[in-house]
């Protein structure tokens, strides 16, 4: 039996369950869903409840003054939703986690993650500046290129550079000018 920690997995295989019978189902849809399912108005305040639980699950480490700093989440500057969705989550394969607006026709703003990384996309004006670059130590960059590759996005067709600063580099660039440099050690 799966429990609320894996809501975002729960979705994932609902959506792909659904389009195996010719629904189409966004991944939004599918966390609302979820989220339904476990007696939650909607998506954003499971994935409050979500955060509250792996919060206690992990409690921040401090320093000699006490001080405990958790990882920090990049902003990116986005200007299209749709072109926003066909990036992060269908060609990179990011889960949205939630998505806030503080009313309708305001701008969006919404956290997607995949494997640990965590990232904030926003069509807020003052959140963020468009042509950022977010730098990623990872495992398997060329499973990852592969995967990228074997995706129907023609806006991209990422190479490795093997003789980057720190490893081999896969520099992905999103349709706003921001960039994703996933990187991977030299052994």
């Amino acid at each position: 039996m799966r429990s609320f920690s894996d809501a975002k997995l729960m979705a994932k295989t609902l959506r792909e369950a659904l389009a195996s019978r010719q629904i189409d189902l966004s991944h939004s849809e599918t966390l609302e869903v979820v989220a339904r399912q476990f007696g939650l108005a909607d998506w954003n305040t499971a994935a409050a409840r979500l955060g509250e639980h792996l919060d206690e699950l992990a409690p921040a480490r401090g320093d000699a003054s006490g001080v405990g700093l958790g990882s920090g989440i990049p902003i990116l500057r986005i200007f299209d939703l749709e072109k926003a969705r066909e990036f992060y989550l269908d060609f990179l394969g990011f889960t949205m986690d939630w998505e806030h607006r503080f009313g309708p026709n305001f701008p969006i703003y919404m956290q997607v993650s995949r494997s640990g990384l965590t990232l904030h996309l926003s069509e807020h004006h003052g959140d963020a500046s468009p042509g950022a670059t977010v730098f990623v130590r990872m495992k398997g960059v060329e499973a990852l290129r592969a995967e990228l590759i074997g995706r129907d996005y023609a806006c991209s067709k990422p190479g490795i550079q093997e003789n980057a600063p720190g490893g081999r580099l896969l520099e992905v660039p999103d349709p706003f000018g921001n960039r994703i440099r996933f990187s991977e050690a030299r052994d």
